[in-house]
């Protein structure tokens, strides 16, 4: 079962695993985080990045981040390849889908990771000016 990292600039990635385990108190082990804070290079984040996924010891890991192209999206991608995918934009219900298929072999889980982070995004409602009102 691949293990799921959120890096993610601070406190982010904490209130994230907050979340999860209340909503998934069962499955919150397997969820490691990394909070990012302004004064941290990549290669810092980076390191303790692999520190995580080498404590947690799983074999393969799925990585969320909050930011294309932000320190902790461009650290994570320093950890991609065969056995690390990254996912970037992470939200509550890209992380909560995640957790309830994190059996699944690891592209798959990447791929229902970003099917759950779009489905969560929808706009749901209109503002309606009255005639008085200026935009």
């Amino acid at each position: 079962m691949p293990g799921l990292l959120v890096i993610a600039h601070a406190p982010l990635a904490s209130a994230l695993k907050a979340v999860a385990e209340h909503t998934f108190p069962q499955c919150a082990p397997q969820l490691a985080v990394l909070d990012v804070t302004p004064d941290q290079s990549v290669e810092a984040i980076e390191a303790q990045a692999r520190a995580l996924l080498l404590a947690a010891g799983h074999e393969q890991c799925l990585v969320l981040t909050d930011v294309f192209g932000a320190s902790p999206h461009n650290a994570a991608l320093r950890l991609a390849g065969d056995s690390v995918r990254v996912v970037c934009g992470v939200n509550a219900p890209m992380l909560w889908r995640s957790l309830c298929y994190a059996r699944e072999p690891l592209d798959v889980l990447a791929k229902r990771a970003v099917d759950g982070g779009v489905a969560g995004i929808m706009q749901c409602g209109q503002t309606v000016l009255s005639s008085s009102s200026e935009p």
